[in-house]
């Protein structure tokens, strides 16, 4: 016996040509999940990283002097023998320029020379400072807040200052190669 197309299915009450429609929201509606469970995986892998907009510049810090931000506070990082991978990565983002930036821009106060990049972990632009690679800190909430001054298992991490507290210099030209006075910052 064919079903004719305004007769009504006994069961669920409706007619052939709705009740195809139905299924077909019923396959549109799973699509549209799997295709979100795909996007959101895709952003899971990449967690802990963080982009710049390419702007480097400095803040004061009443204990460190003249140090950098982007965005928030940068560190460097005197490596141990364990590398900063992604539980790393996690605590320590690296600061990347955004897609298609190709080099971070000097703020005032900031060496453009210092500037640079190098390939971080995911094949983005990782910025470096007088050639050393830069991170934020994951508990530090604004730019000249400094709670990463710390050695961790993936090694020292260091502020990076500019001009140490009490100088008046602010050009970023000061040319100490390692923490100054005791301040626990990398001197650049």
């Amino acid at each position: 016996m064919k079903t004719r197309l305004h007769e009504r299915d006994t069961t669920t009450g409706l007619t052939p040509r709705a009740a195809g429609r139905a299924h077909l929201g019923r396959l549109a509606a799973v699509s549209l999940a799997g295709g979100g469970l795909v996007a959101s995986l895709i952003a899971a892998g990449t967690a802990g990283a963080a982009t710049t907009n390419g702007m480097v510049s400095t803040a004061k810090n009443a204990k460190y002097g003249t140090i950098l931000v982007s965005g928030n506070t940068v560190y460097t990082l005197k490596a141990s023998k364990v590398p900063c991978r992604a539980n790393c990565l996690k605590t320590w983002p690296e600061v990347l320029l955004p897609a298609g930036v190709m080099a971070a821009t000097a703020g005032a106060g900031v060496n453009a020379a210092k500037l640079g990049t190098v390939a971080g972990q995911g094949g983005a632009l990782q910025v470096t400072y007088g050639g050393k690679p830069l991170y934020w800190f994951s508990k530090d909430t604004r730019p000249g807040q400094v709670k990463g001054n710390v050695k961790d298992k993936w090694g020292s991490w260091s502020v990076v200052v500019t001009a140490k507290a009490g100088t008046s210099s602010n050009s970023g030209s000061n040319s100490g190669s390692g923490a100054g006075s005791g301040s626990g910052g990398a001197g650049f």
